[in-house]
Parts: structure tokens; sequence; C-alpha cells
């Protein structure tokens, strides 16, 4: 019996939608990330994107358990002396709600450029419209 291998011309890429309202931090992106990456599907591939596309609403309403609210922090460097900057959890969740879901996804996907092109399939709104009606997503729980 042969193991069935997908090409990049044979896969068929749906569009999902969650909504992201109350919904956990980590417990979505760990939902979220094997649909970019195709892990759901029988005709997962591992050298092949066989994942699906994934329009995330709702992003400024997501939370976070126990103290992560107060004491979670992003950090990144500006490539200049002293260049660290700290950016809190709240001040993020404040100024780019979209960024905080985009990581949190980010880092749960290869480290690879197959993972980069994994991650462009990623649409992350703040609230409730977005402008991807023609591709006629279909709206799924993840709780």
């Amino acid at each position: 019996m042969k193991s069935f291998m997908a090409k990049k011309n044979q896969v068929e890429q749906k569009w999902l939608l969650v909504d992201a309202e109350g919904a956990i931090l980590g417990r979505m992106a760990s939902k979220i990330a094997p649909m970019l990456m195709g892990k759901t599907k029988p005709t997962y591939t591992p050298h092949v994107d066989t994942g699906d596309y994934v329009i995330v609403l709702n992003a400024e309403k997501v939370r976070v358990t126990g103290k992560k609210a107060q004491m979670k922090e992003y950090d990144y460097y500006t490539h200049y002396p002293s260049g660290r900057k700290i950016v809190s959890f709240a001040d993020m969740m404040a100024k780019k709600p979209e960024k905080v879901i985009e990581l949190a996804v980010r880092r749960m996907l290869p480290k690879n450029k197959l993972g980069r092109v994994m991650l462009k399939k990623l649409k992350v709104y703040r609230g409730a419209e977005h402008n991807h009606q023609a591709q006629k997503p279909e709206k799924i729980e993840l709780f």
C-alpha cells in the first residue's frame, strides 16, 4: 500500500471563520495553528501547505487567564544600541489586539519558509466585520 502525498496543485483550501469573543488566547491559538498547517485534514503532508485560510473576528475581546493580563510582556529588538523594547499585554491589547493573536499563532507554526507562508493565510480583525465575503467562509466553533 502506498502512502498518499499531496501535491501543491491538488490541495483544496477552504476559508474558515472564527469568533474570538470570550475565547482564551492560548487555547484558541492552539486550535487555529493546526488548521493553518492542514493537520485537521486527512490529506496532510508535512512539506506541502495543505492548510485552510482562517479569519479571526473580535480580536479585542480575547482574554487570558490568571495574572497574565498584568504580567505578560512582549519584547523586540530594534537593532540599535540599547534598542530592546518591552510592551505589556494591556498596552498591546489597547493598541494592536490583532498582533496579540498573530504572535500567539505564529509561535505555534513551523519556524521555516513554509511556516511563514502559512501565517499569511491568517487574517485577524479587531471588530466583527471583514472583507472576505466573496470567499464564503464557513463559521466554525472552537469550543
